[in-house]
């Protein structure tokens, strides 16, 4: 699943927040997250727990990751579609 897109369409992040999309900041990639939607099958915390941490407040932390594409890679492994990512800046996004 494209974790900038939804239906094939790169979203916006007011089509994001309007969907009922959570932000969470980063300094170069926003990660967004849809609790109703989530499926609970861990992809995201098994991809990198450093990013996303189940019992920690927030849960996500966007800066925390390996790198921007190692987190791209996860969010992209979703199934459920909960998590979605916008780069900052107008960087190329790719996903």
């Amino acid at each position: 699943m494209e974790g900038n897109q939804i239906n094939g369409q790169v979203v916006t992040e007011d089509e994001l927040l309007a969907l009922g999309y959570r932000k969470y900041y980063g300094e170069e990639l926003d990660i967004f997250y849809h609790q109703a939607i989530c499926a609970h099958v861990g992809n995201c915390v098994r991809g990198d727990s450093a990013v996303f941490e189940v019992g920690r407040k927030p849960w996500i932390i966007a800066d925390n990751g390996q790198s921007t594409a190692h987190s791209i890679e996860v969010i992209a492994s979703c199934p459920s579609g909960a998590l979605k990512w916008r780069r900052h800046e107008n960087t190329e996004e790719a996903g």
